[in-house]
């Protein structure tokens, strides 16, 4: 059976909280990343990802490995897990899938800002051409 796997890790970024939300589906790997300000208690990360998770605004999918869960010795998982809330930074694969849905923003508000200038330009244009029709008549 095929699963989705995701991850919520909470880091401090100065001079705020930062969520990343990683996941791998059957598309690929996607990401991220939400800025919580203050530092969250557990119980709030809870209940902001039950309410909000559904809302976040994932970056394009892009290829990669779904992390395959090994059993491993109940004391090494302890140290493993102990060891990942002292200190973790952001991978690469968040940072790239971040940059992605940045470039990608980027390019769609672009496209906006050409659509709105063509416009006025048109509008300017028109508006130059009823003055000069209006001074031909006589206006």
């Amino acid at each position: 059976m095929d699963r989705n796997v995701s991850s919520f890790t909470v880091l401090f970024q100065p001079p705020f909280w930062v969520g990343i939300a990683e996941r791998w589906g059957e598309e690929g790997y996607s990401a991220a990343r939400v800025v919580f300000g203050a530092q969250p208690t557990e119980p709030q990360l809870y209940e902001w990802l039950l309410r909000e998770w559904h809302r976040l605004n994932f970056s394009p999918a892009a290829e990669g490995e779904r992390p395959i869960p090994v059993r491993k010795n109940p004391k090494r998982e302890q140290r493993e897990a102990h060891a990942a809330t002292r200190a973790r930074r952001t991978g690469t694969r968040v940072q790239e899938a971040l940059s992605r849905q940045r470039e990608q923003e980027g390019l769609v508000r672009q496209a906006q800002r050409r659509q709105r200038r063509q416009a006025a330009a048109e509008r300017k244009y028109l508006l130059r051409q009823e003055k000069k029709r209006a001074k031909k008549r006589g206006r």
